[in-house]
Formats: structure tokens, C-alpha cells, sequence
């Protein structure tokens, strides 16, 4: 009597749609040995795609045959498409079972391999699934990239949106919260170019942000946040950006700008030390002794921790937090814009970012030039190939990098436009900061504490334990108290007068804008 293993393989889709599952080929097969009068020896269950053999428990199968070579005659199964999809592979594993005595048989689709001319038979079993597959991949392939064209994102949600169907089943993306607004914050922080990637996803993950970071990375390259789909290329259709049906979290320009930062294409703003809330000057001093950087740490004492801003050299200057942190504050109430002279400031800085920007004009023609030499690069390459100079190769790899370039320009050009007219908007946010900086000051977290401190001091202050002293204000500090100063003796001010003032408030002057966010 011969003895026959039994393979039953299925994979989740195949036992969905086509009711292939384990019990039903087992219950098959039993009857087939019963009616051959087949021992049955053992049962191996599978539940891995045969594309290819590198299957844990076809593995398994074959060690035990190894180990119990001659006691075992056949491999029953089904049909030949639970034994394999792959022509190649199939007829080596068939030649690898002959040399253990083993003979494959579907009991389905019953071929006797020692007849040559069954083997074209064999052929076709298997192909036909495999021809099967490699049609319905390509079905789903091409309607994937059809809905991508239309806009639709037809993957998991990245992150900040979540999977969502309409009432006629229609699936689409939207926005969801927190995570929305901690990646619109991410952008916006990766744009001014003040922190590093990976301490904007921190930031980011301490507002709800659940992925690694080597997602958030990937992330942050994706248009989808701009609402832009990608087409990736294929065959003769080069790559390209589809306007999207979902809702974008940023602009498209801020999401260029940071794109800019990350690729290294715009340098960072100044080193950003990461502090605890009691220890907003941490980084900020100079050691009055050594003019090292004061760092800040906290000493134990017999019921709490007492916070110290100290030095790490031999000199052993330190001073209380509490100290420090209250002369701070001292000054910035210095930096508050008396009652009334609101008009005054606007008018001054707005007529400082007209004289300097031109209303964004300038910016705006160099984003046009520099667009109008990408094109000229991309004719002098098209005249370069018709010259037989460049390949075809060579020409579309100078047009796509030139094309890539112009696109990035060109997303740039409404927030330019934008910004331009909003300034008076921008301009009475920040001067109502002002008016009450020293009071929104306390109430502000760390990182726009800091920012507030960067925005005054852009160079290390000393303190001696009575003052703080640096050896540069910013130009926006230095008018306020110049204008401060000299508000008690003269209120009239002249048209020449504002046009001195205006000229030295350069585009730094702005930085306090940043209190409004």
C-alpha cells in the first residue's frame, strides 16, 4: 500500500473568494486515499502565496523527507496551482521530489509525468494561474494609477488624515486631529529653519504625532500635504504631480520652503537648545568670568529642587534661576509699546517692509528670473540634442531636473504674492503682542519663550547678577527703545524723521511677528 503526504495550501484571498479553505481540500483529499486505498501519513497546512517555494511550511515538508527518505510515495494535493505558480520552479521542485521517491500528483488534474507529452499539460496548469495573477495585479495596478490621476489617494492615510468613505462607497482622506495640526505646525517650524528634522518630530510627537521617525521623514517629502498627488513614472510618462480631491494641510509654498530646508538648500537659523520651562536662558548666557555658555540644571535641596543657570568650567559662577529669569522679564517689560502709538509703529514698519521688499515685487521678478534661466537651460539642451551633442538620455535628464526646479518656483509665488498683502494684518498682530509682551510673556510655553528671547538678543547676554548685557540688541529692539526714549519729550513726528527710522528697520526688525503664532 502506498503512503501519501497531503498539502493543503490556501491564502486569504483565494479562500474569500473562491471557498478554497483547508477543511474542504483535506475532506477532498481523505476521500481520494480512501477510494485508492492511499495511506495517509501526514498533513501539512499552508497559508503562504506559491508564487515561489520559499514557504515555512513546504520547508518543513521537505526536511521531514530528507529524514524519512523511502517512507513516504506521494505529495497529494488539489490542483497543481496549490502546488505552484511558477513554471520554472515547479519543474525543479519536481525533479528535487523524484530524487527523494516522492511523485507530486493533483488529484484534480491527474498528469502522469513520465509520459513526455504530459508536460505540456503541466505547462498549462500552471501557467494559467500564474497568467491569472499577473492579469488581475495589472488590472489593479492600472485602476490605482487611473484613481491617482483623478486625485484620489488610494493607500493608508498618512499620517494627519484618516480613511474615510462616502455614502456610495467612494473612499477619500481627510484630516484628523491632533495629528493634523501637529504636522501644519511641523511645516510651518521646518520652514523658518530654526530647529533640526528631528527636534521639529519631537515637537510633533509630544503633540500626537504616533509614527517613527524614519516614517515622519518620508512623510514630510510627500506633496499629499499640499494637495498633491504623485504619479510616479512608467513606460514613456514621465512623472508628474496631480491636483488631489483631499483637503491640503499647508500651502504649497510652505511646503517648498521646508522642502528646501531638509534637502539643505536653506541653512539653519542659529542653534535651538532644548530646555526645561524654569530655564528659559539656557544657552542664551555667557559666563561673566570665562565667557563660556551658561548651561542650567537643577540642585536638590532638603523638601524641593532649586534650579541654577551655571558655569561648567573651573569658575563655578552660578545664579538662581528665579533671579535671572525675573531681571528677564524686566527688560522685556522695556520692549512694551505705550498706549496710543500703535499707528505710529505700523505705519513706521510698514513702510520699512515697503522700502525694503517693494511689496514683494522684488521677490517676486527674482522667482520669475530664475525661472526664465531654468527655461533657457532646458532650449540651449534642446538645441544641444537636435545638434546630436546630447543623447536622449542626456536631454530629458537635464529637462526633468530643470522642469522639477520650476515647479518648486512656481509654488513659491502665491505666498510671496500673499504675504505681501497681509502685511498690514501680520504688522497689527505683532504690534498687539508687543503692547502686551511682558504680560503674554509669563503665560507663553518654553519654545515660544525662547523665541521671544532669540528675537531680543540676537547675540549671548552676560549677566553679572544685577543686569543683563549684550554687546548687540536687534535692530527692532534698538528702535522701540530709541522711540521710547524719546516719546516723553517730542510726539509730533515728521515725514523725514519716520523715513529715518523706517530705513534702519531692516528685514530682521520682523522677527517679532513669530510672538503672534
Amino acid at each position: 500500500m502506498k503512503t501519501a503526504n497531503l498539502y493543503v495550501r490556501v491564502s486569504t484571498d483565494e479562500q474569500a473568494e473562491k471557498g478554497y479553505s483547508q477543511r474542504n481540500q483535506e475532506e477532498v483529499l481523505r476521500r481520494y486515499c480512501e477510494i485508492k486505498s492511499i495511506q495517509v501519513g501526514k498533513v501539512y497546512y499552508e497559508d503562504h502565496s506559491a508564487k515561489t517555494f520559499n514557504r515555512p511550511v513546504w520547508s518543513k515538508l521537505l526536511v521531514d523527507l530528507r529524514k524519512e527518505r523511502g517512507q513516504t510515495d506521494l505529495i497529494l494535493f488539489t490542483k497543481w496551482d496549490r502546488f505552484s505558480r511558477n513554471t520554472g520552479d515547479a519543474y525543479y521542485m519536481i525533479n528535487l521530489l523524484n530524487r527523494f521517491g516522492v511523485e507530486p500528483q493533483a488529484i484534480e488534474q491527474p498528469l502522469d509525468l513520465s509520459i513526455p507529452e504530459n508536460k505540456m499539460m503541466l505547462a498549462f496548469y500552471l501557467a494559467a494561474p500564474e497568467v491569472e495573477n499577473d492579469r488581475r495585479s495589472l488590472n489593479i495596478f492600472h485602476g490605482q494609477r487611473r484613481a491617482k490621476k483623478e486625485g484620489r489617494w488610494v493607500a493608508t492615510a498618512p499620517v494627519g488624515y484618516a480613511n474615510k468613505s462616502y455614502e456610495n462607497g467612494r473612499k477619500y482622506i481627510a484630516p484628523r486631529e491632533p495629528q493634523a495640526t501637529a504636522m501644519r505646525e511641523a511645516f510651518q517650524e521646518l520652514a523658518q529653519a530654526k530647529f533640526t528634522v528631528m527636534q521639529v518630530y519631537q515637537q510633533a510627537k509630544s503633540k500626537g504625532i504616533t509614527c517613527g521617525y524614519k516614517n515622519f521623514w518620508n512623510m514630510i517629502h510627500n506633496p499629499v500635504y499640499c494637495g498633491k498627488i504623485i504619479i510616479p513614472k512608467y513606460k514613456d510618462e514621465d512623472e508628474y504631480l496631480a491636483d488631489g480631491q483631499h483637503e491640503p494641510l499647508v500651502s504649497e509654498g510652505l511646503f517648498y520652503q521646508a522642502l528646501d530646508f531638509i534637502n539643505g538648500k536653506k541653512k539653519r537659523k542659529g542653534t535651538k537648545i532644548v530646555s526645561l520651562d524654569i530655564l528659559p536662558l539656557r544657552g542664551f548666557l555667557d559666563c561673566p568670568k570665562c565667557t563660556r555658555k551658561l548651561t542650567g540644571s537643577a540642585s536638590k535641596g532638603r523638601n524641593k529642587y532649586y534650579y541654577y543657570y551655571h558655569c561648567s568650567a573651573a569658575c563655578r559662577c552660578r545664579f538662581k534661576a528665579d533671579t535671572v529669569n525675573s531681571y528677564f522679564e524686566k527688560e522685556i517689560n522695556k520692549l512694551r509699546i505705550r498706549d496710543g502709538y500703535e499707528p505710529f509703529y505700523h505705519e513706521v514698519l510698514a513702510k520699512a517692509f515697503r522700502l525694503k521688499s517693494n511689496n514683494g515685487e522684488y521677490s517676486q521678478k527674482q522667482i520669475i528670473d530664475e525661472i526664465k534661466v531654468l527655461n533657457a537651460k532646458i532650449d540651449q539642451a534642446r538645441e544641444m540634442f537636435m545638434a546630436g551633442d546630447f543623447n536622449n538620455a542626456d536631454f530629458h535628464a537635464v529637462k526633468s531636473k530643470c522642469e522639477n526646479e520650476i515647479t518648486s518656483l512656481e509654488k513659491k509665488l502665491p505666498d510671496i504674492i500673499q504675504t505681501s498683502r497681509v502685511v498690514d494684518q501680520i504688522l497689527a498682530a505683532a504690534l498687539s503682542n508687543l503692547k502686551k509682551l511682558n504680560i503674554s510673556y509669563k503665560g507663553y510655553d518654553i519654545t515660544k519663550k525662547r523665541r521671544i528671547i532669540g528675537s531680543v538678543y540676537p547675540e549671548n547676554v552676560t549677566f553679572d547678577g544685577y543686569q543683563h548685557r549684550t554687546v548687540r540688541d536687534s535692530d527692532i529692539v534698538k528702535n522701540i527703545l530709541l522711540i521710547n526714549s524719546r516719546i516723553g519729550t517730542k510726539k509730533n513726528w515728521t515725514s523725514s524723521e519716520l523715513s529715518d527710522l523706517s530705513s534702519v528697520v531692516g528685514v530682521t526688525g520682523f522677527e517679532p511677528v513669530t510672538l503672534c503664532l
